[in-house]
């Protein structure tokens, strides 16, 4: 997500309001012809630190079946995660990196009730969230099944570290409430889902408190006989706010997913109904195609 807060900064230039931090989704998207990495360190930190330990944690959980007899039951707890790079991570359309790399990894505890809670994190631009250089989202849900369709529900807590520090006095970090409803027809998966973010400070574009509704489509199908996935999104936000560009904007992408084991490829193209400019001039809601690679477990 974006925030740095730009249109709240002199630095960035939009159309209407400000919009920059933008996931998916899901949470999680990127651009072709990406710069050189702007943010080494960061990255390098990042490669060293957080992806060893999630690529350890995929030794583990992965490795942990062969010990268990077919005969045991379905443990109460699972545990997954996924480690990836991207070209550009974008958030609903927008460009959380200039355009530019980004490293990103998560795990998710799951209780067999369909309560789960996760925390996943991406490198950024300091552009995005007062001069913060990572997101960390924070994520606690529930998730049932309603005889052939899931119902998804739950809240995320976007946290910038380091944000107040860099920015005396900038209050980033923010919370939205989401609702999902997904069914699955042969290779063919539909979601319908809604975000809210109630009105908070962090999401204030000059006007006191603000907040934001997200309404969003997605399809995907896979391809028989084939490990490639097809997938098409489009979302609409409404505001003003943070999370906006303007009064309201929308964002639509399509990609596809090579799967080889544990390892995925996948290239998405994503575009914009509006414009918005980061401090170094691109604007970072145009049309473009990113890839990412990643691993999960």
């Amino acid at each position: 997500m974006q925030r740095n807060k730009i249109g709240q900064l002199g630095s960035c230039q939009v159309q209407g309001c400000a919009v920059l931090r933008y996931s998916d989704d899901e949470r999680p998207g990127r651009d072709a012809q990406a710069e050189p990495d702007t943010n080494p360190n960061l990255k390098g930190i990042f490669m060293r630190s957080i992806l060893p330990g999630l690529l350890a944690a995929s030794a583990l959980f992965t490795a942990a079946p062969a010990f268990a007899q077919d005969t045991d039951p379905p443990a109460a707890v699972s545990v997954s995660g996924s480690a990836t790079v991207t070209s550009d991570y974008r958030f609903r359309g927008v460009s959380q990196t200039d355009k530019d790399f980004a490293v990103q990894g998560g795990i998710t505890v799951t209780h067999q009730s369909g309560l789960y809670g996760g925390i996943w994190g991406s490198t950024i631009d300091d552009y995005v969230a007062g001069g913060a250089d990572q997101e960390i989202d924070l994520t606690l849900g529930y998730k049932k099944d309603l005889g052939g369709t899931t119902l998804d529900v739950g809240a995320i807590y976007y946290v910038y570290p380091g944000a107040e520090k860099i920015t005396p006095g900038l209050n980033t970090d923010f919370i939205e409430t989401y609702a999902a409803l997904s069914h699955t027809l042969g290779p063919v998966n539909a979601k319908a889902s809604i975000a809210y973010a109630p009105k908070q400070n962090a999401l204030s574009v000059g006007h006191g408190k603000e907040d934001n509704l997200y309404l969003a489509a997605d399809l995907s199908a896979g391809i028989p006989t084939t490990p490639v996935t097809v997938n098409a999104h489009v979302g609409h936000s409404i505001g003003p706010s943070y999370l906006t560009i303007g009064n309201s904007y929308t964002d639509w992408s399509i990609g596809a997913t090579y799967v080889w084991k544990s390892l995925s490829f996948g290239v998405t193209y994503v575009d914009t109904d509006k414009a918005l400019y980061s401090p170094s001039g691109k604007n970072v809601a145009k049309a473009g195609v990113f890839g990412t690679v990643g691993i999960s477990f």
